[in-house]
């Protein structure tokens, strides 16, 4: 508890310089922030990234996570995941700078360090839907059922109806061997997405 209330005070403090540095020139930045905007609904992202790189400033949290979504729209993984870093460090509670740290650690094929930014945003944000949902995915994709199921349990009690976790839910329970909730799970995803292909088959091997 000591320590998160360490981490919520350093935060709002990062917050506070962020907010200082940014206001020293609101104009220059806002106008960075709209020419890379424009460039970007262009795919004109190398163009994007210079507009932002003329008003840089490693203490702005905004600037950062900007820069580290458009250089991994352009492919600059490495470079990506650098700006994300900095965005964190500016805002350690920052669940949007984490989220976008993923994108690029995923494309490097750093799943540890997927994993660990997915458990950091957990334990911020417990109920958090994409955290769980990915997570859920990366057992999934490793076959490990049990580890996976919590995960896709904690979205359906948050979301009874949502699809995408319905037919993953019933699925680890399906390799579980639990058939029956497993059917239960499958016969309501057929509810929200008739005549699913994957609800359907998961019943086919239902006896």
């Amino acid at each position: 508890m000591e320590t998160l209330k360490k981490t919520i005070l350093i935060g709002i403090f990062a917050l506070f310089l962020s907010n200082f540095s940014f206001a020293q020139n609101y104009k220059g930045i806002q106008d960075a922030f709209y020419t890379s905007y424009q460039h970007e609904s262009k795919a004109e992202y190398p163009k994007a990234i210079d507009a932002m790189k003329k008003v840089y400033d490693e203490k702005s949290y905004e600037i950062n996570l900007r820069l580290g979504w458009l250089t991994y729209m352009s492919g600059l993984f490495t470079e990506s995941t650098t700006y994300y870093q900095k965005a964190m460090k500016l805002m350690p509670l920052s669940i949007e700078a984490k989220l976008g740290y993923v994108n690029p650690a995923a494309a490097l094929g750093n799943w540890e360090q997927v994993k660990t930014q997915y458990n950091d945003i957990l334990k911020i944000d417990p109920k958090h839907y994409t955290a769980n949902y990915r997570m859920g995915l990366i057992y999934y994709g490793k076959k490990n059922y049990m580890g996976a199921v919590k995960y896709f349990e904690t979205i359906c009690n948050l979301y009874p109806f949502d699809y995408d976790a319905l037919i993953m839910y019933a699925w680890c329970n399906y390799f579980l061997q639990k058939t029956r909730e497993a059917k239960v799970l499958f016969n309501k995803a057929l509810m929200n997405h008739s005549n699913d292909a994957s609800a359907l088959e998961g019943l086919s091997l239902i006896k």
